[in-house]
């Protein structure tokens, strides 16, 4: 069952990944994004229960890593959590594509610093009708330990409800999923980071794509940012409210 499916454009939502402290991670974001369970051709995680997704279903336009021919999909990006130099970000990601030959939709993650300011892109992956899925081919080459670390897709067409019509559609050869990768990254120097994944359209805007991720852990421990400042302006403030009310209600509704 879905805990929300939100098409959302600059707004900000509590996310919930996996156990109870990732509950309190927030994330902005453009285009579709929210919480699925398993559902079509999509199992759970290692983790088991629900997971998080962006999709290029329902997405806006972007310019994804600006390499030249994006079109529409969503971006997400958490709040900013501290860490210590050394410390490990791990989390397993999915990615699922209806499309294929010609149109090479890819999905992204990248650490950035608190002032959003590009870190490291952890991984990339792309449809392709030849060779690796992850890493994404014509792109930036991966800084976190994949395992598996090359996935070849798991071709043919994959049924899941982010891809909205283009669930169980397959355009040509490189459509399918590459089944859960687990992503590992050490974080040479202390500081307070946030973590952005997204999810484009290529050339096209038909045939949806997915990044689906689940999780998210620093040291094998949850996420938990700290408690809002109480410096925090007002209108902030009013925002991260306004969110928790939404969920509140929503949930009173269900």
């Amino acid at each position: 069952m879905k805990l929300f499916n939100k098409k959302v454009v600059g707004a900000v939502l509590a996310l919930l990944l996996s156990g109870t402290a990732q509950a309190d991670m927030m994330w902005s974001g453009t285009g579709n994004f929210g919480t699925a369970m398993p559902n079509g051709d999509i199992g759970a995680s290692p983790e088991g229960g629900e997971f998080g997704y962006v999709s290029t279903y329902l997405g806006v336009n972007q310019t994804g890593l600006d390499l030249g021919e994006e079109t529409n999909g969503s971006t997400i990006v958490s709040s900013a959590f501290t860490v210590e130099a050394g410390d490990e970000l791990s989390f397993f990601f999915n990615y699922i594509t209806s499309d294929g030959d010609e149109f090479s939709d890819y999905a992204w993650a990248q650490l950035l610093d608190d002032t959003g300011e590009l870190v490291a892109t952890l991984f990339t992956a792309r449809s392709t009708p030849d060779g690796n899925t992850v890493p994404g081919f014509g792109m930036p080459e991966p800084t976190a330990t994949l395992i598996p670390s090359e996935v070849t897709i798991i071709d043919g067409a994959t049924s899941f409800s982010e891809l909205g019509g283009d669930s169980g559609r397959c355009f040509d050869t490189g459509c399918g999923n590459t089944g859960w990768i687990e992503s590992l990254f050490s974080i040479d120097e202390a500081g307070s980071y946030m973590l952005s994944l997204g999810v484009t359209n290529w050339s096209d805007s038909e045939y949806a794509s997915a990044l689906l991720f689940d999780n998210i852990e620093i040291n094998n421990e949850d996420i938990t940012p700290p408690p809002p400042s109480a410096s925090v302006p007002a209108p902030a403030s009013a925002l991260l409210l306004l969110s928790g009310l939404f969920a509140f209600a929503f949930n009173r509704r269900r």
